[in-house]
């Protein structure tokens, strides 16, 4: 299992001793998370140290050689590095005066940054960002070629050390398994609620939650980068049940300690669950949250803490996730919140969750959009649900995990994006059923790739499906209800056919 506690309080020590005593350069950030790396993960370190390096110095000696037929006749510049500052002002100016807003992340970047970054990173790092701007057609993407973060990272890493006060919130660093690699993963509906049929199993387990799920379940969720959880109930001792509503769910406080099982580094409370006693104890909720140190997103005291995004910053990536809530449809049992009062972020009309999207894009590689929508019961996705992801792709999302049916919804593309419309149930019944983790993948080159780990849920345990057979089921499955072109890959991936 990942050391995740102790990772995050080395994080949040370094920074908070960066912000009272000034920030290191950009080496001593990798002296930390080396640090960080050598003590968590040994063998890891011991291995990706040596590959980076050695392809670092590969890389090093191809640019080279590149650059010095390139440059070796250019003026102010020998060996590829400028010569004086006058030169350097010059190769500044050029870069301000042709970038555009999305080259350089709608940041407002100036001299006093490209200082820094040449700096840090060196003259061949400013020279090339010079060559690209000039291009027809610049490709952001050489701030990570060049220095190994996008741009939306360095100007974080610039921000915090400058004290501009663009640093920005919600923003959380995320030390990866694999520096090639960043794994995101996300269940359907869990449910701590006292008296329901999972948690009266779990209290008479001898090990509580660790005996609802399998070893080899823990294990891969414990696994992932960044774990994501559906918390579909509200954690509070006050309220009432919200009056004509059918099901309500609320769990005491202390069973907050159960998402630690699961490694969780998120939760989305965009649900209608989150407000079955009110908005006392959905504001115990965010509370209860806060306390055990587990971000957050899709609703909040009003409708800015509501719509607040949250970031990671892995492998030199920045990625968001946003969520709201389709549901309901036809009751208004859940409210939305609004500039003075506690409730949820609501998409039933998309155009605020769209405006979240579109402003969260500006500033990130990467928006994970977490929804919650369709119909219970229905395993065919709805013309609902394909418009809102048009419209949710259309605004700049990445990828879209779906939830809310109780059963597994199937694929699609949309525009390229990847969309799983429903996870269903994750353990939330005592029936038995099939059900799964979303994984997305982000590799070195910046490809992403969302895939599905069958599970099933059986005597109120949930189990990672290891029989060969009952994965094949399961794909197929997916694959019958998934968007026409979709293929599901013996892997769980999915690809365009």
């Amino acid at each position: 299992m990942k050391k995740k506690p102790y990772i995050v309080f080395l994080l949040f020590m370094f920074l908070f001793s960066s912000l009272l005593w000034g920030c290191g350069s950009r080496q001593d950030v990798m002296a930390v998370v080396d640090s960080i790396r050598s003590k968590t993960r040994p063998e890891l370190y011991e291995q990706t140290t040596e590959v980076v390096e050695q392809n670092q110095e590969e890389r090093k000696e191809e640019r080279g050689e590149e650059r010095e037929k390139e440059w070796g006749s250019r003026s102010g510049v020998f060996d590829g590095e400028i010569q004086s500052m006058e030169n350097a002002d010059d190769v500044y100016e050029a870069i301000l005066q042709q970038c555009t807003s999305e080259f350089i992340g709608h940041y407002p970047i100036d001299e006093n940054f490209l200082c820094w970054l040449t700096k840090e990173y060196g003259d061949a790092c400013i020279l090339r960002l010079e060559e690209e701007v000039s291009s027809k057609a610049p490709n952001p993407n050489v701030w990570y070629e060049e220095t190994g973060s996008s741009i939306h990272v360095l100007w974080h890493v610039y921000s915090s050390q400058s004290g501009n006060g663009y640093a920005g919130e919600n923003v959380e660093w995320k030390v990866c398994s694999n520096m090639s690699q960043i794994v995101l993963e996300f269940t359907g509906d869990v449910n701590f609620s006292e008296g329901y049929v999972t948690t009266k199993h779990m209290d008479e387990c001898a090990n509580g939650i660790y005996d609802c799920f399998s070893p080899e379940l823990l294990q891969e969720m414990n696994g992932a980068d960044i774990m994501m959880v559906n918390n579909e109930f509200t954690y509070s001792k006050r309220g009432t049940a919200i009056p004509g509503k059918a099901y309500t769910f609320r769990a005491d406080p202390s069973r907050v300690e159960n998402l630690k099982a699961f490694g969780t580094d998120i939760v989305n409370v965009a649900n209608n669950h989150v407000y079955d006693y009110g908005p006392e104890a959905l504001l115990d909720t965010i509370d209860t949250l806060d306390k055990a140190g587990i971000p957050h997103v899709g609703a909040g005291a009003n409708i800015k803490e509501a719509s607040r995004p949250y970031y990671f910053i892995c492998n030199g990536r920045k990625i968001a996730i946003v969520s709201a809530t389709q549901i309901e449809r036809s009751y208004n049992y859940t409210k939305e919140a609004t500039e003075q009062s506690p409730g949820v972020l609501k998409s039933l009309d998309p155009s605020k969750f769209v405006e979240v999207i579109k402003e969260t894009k500006k500033t990130s590689d990467y928006v994970v959009v977490n929804i919650h929508w369709g119909t219970e019961g229905d395993s065919n996705y709805g013309k609902d649900q394909e418009n809102l992801a048009h419209a949710f792709v259309k605004a700049g999302a990445d990828v879209i995990i779906g939830g809310h049916t109780h059963c597994l919804q199937g694929f699609d593309f949309v525009d390229g994006v990847p969309v799983i419309y429903s996870l269903g149930n994750f353990w939330f019944s005592g029936s038995t059923q099939d059900t799964g983790l979303a994984r997305v993948t982000i590799d070195d080159t910046g490809k992403l790739t969302l895939g599905f780990v069958p599970c099933i849920q059986q005597d109120i345990k949930t189990s990672l499906v290891t029989d060969e057979k009952q994965k094949k089921r399961i794909l197929k499955f997916m694959q019958k209800h998934s968007a026409p072109g979709v293929v599901v890959n013996p892997d769980g991936t999915i690809s365009q056919g």
